[in-house]
């Protein structure tokens, strides 16, 4: 892969080594083909062209309810929630490669074929991507909280990302949020109590989603004594 080229513009993500150790390569090799989404890219190989597009039946070979993840890390939660969802498509956004790789190979052992894995930011590619009105639901679990203030710009939810979510869920679909830092669970509430398009579904905090899993990046934070916040948001009409 390609030295990545120097990022241009306000991103959600600190971009990290794009080498990958033997066993993500062999993933790569024997399933990108299959399961990786090649997208038009613009300035960044991060990036997507304005022009792109994805015609998500053909990708998938049926029409189903979908599911878009932004940030998929290693899939140690999607893999499995696809895996006890086979009704439903899924639609992963993550920009590190090996992460991408280890969730091929989490596919590959567990047989997981209802998922689609596009290496790009999700917040430039969900707009350009996925058609309007055509998830069921949006996931964002544990995005980077960018703790300084002056890095508060760089969180993935804020009232612009709200109105693509917004855009891009039927109505009545679900946008399910987790993070294991409070001042981030505070601001994504603010943000989303506010927008005229959501509605708390609870009133506050979410119960957990029973079928999420808790990865290691998790449970480092409940270790370390944090709290994990859920919320869920219904897309009104």
């Amino acid at each position: 892969m390609s030295t990545p080229d120097p990022r241009r513009g306000i991103v959600s993500f600190v971009r990290r080594s794009p080498r990958m150790n033997e066993s993500q390569h062999k993933a790569w090799e024997r399933w990108a083909a299959r399961f990786v989404v090649d997208v038009p890219r613009a300035d960044r190989d991060t990036s997507v062209a304005p022009d792109a597009g994805v015609d998500w039946d053909a990708e998938f070979g049926r029409r189903a309810p979908r599911i878009v993840e932004i940030g998929s890390g290693g899939g140690d939660s999607l893999v499995p929630m696809a895996k006890a969802r086979p009704d439903v498509d899924f639609i992963a956004f993550e920009v590190y490669p090996p992460s991408v790789a280890s969730t091929l190979g989490r596919m590959g052992r567990d047989d997981v074929t209802n998922v689609r894995l596009v290496l790009a930011d999700g917040a430039q590619g969900l707009p350009l991507l996925v058609d309007d009105e055509s998830l069921d639901e949006v996931w964002t679990f544990f995005a980077d909280p960018w703790h300084k203030v002056r890095h508060h710009k760089r969180r993935l939810v804020n009232a612009g990302f709200a109105d693509v979510v917004a855009a891009k869920l039927r109505p009545g679909g679900l946008w399910r949020l987790a993070t294991d830092w409070e001042d981030y669970a505070l601001w994504q509430r603010e943000v989303l109590d506010a927008h005229a398009r959501f509605a708390n579904l609870h009133g506050g905090w979410a119960p957990r989603l029973a079928e999420r899993p808790v990865t290691k990046y998790e449970q480092r934070g409940l270790d370390a004594g944090r709290e994990v916040f859920d919320l869920t948001y219904r897309r009104e009409p």
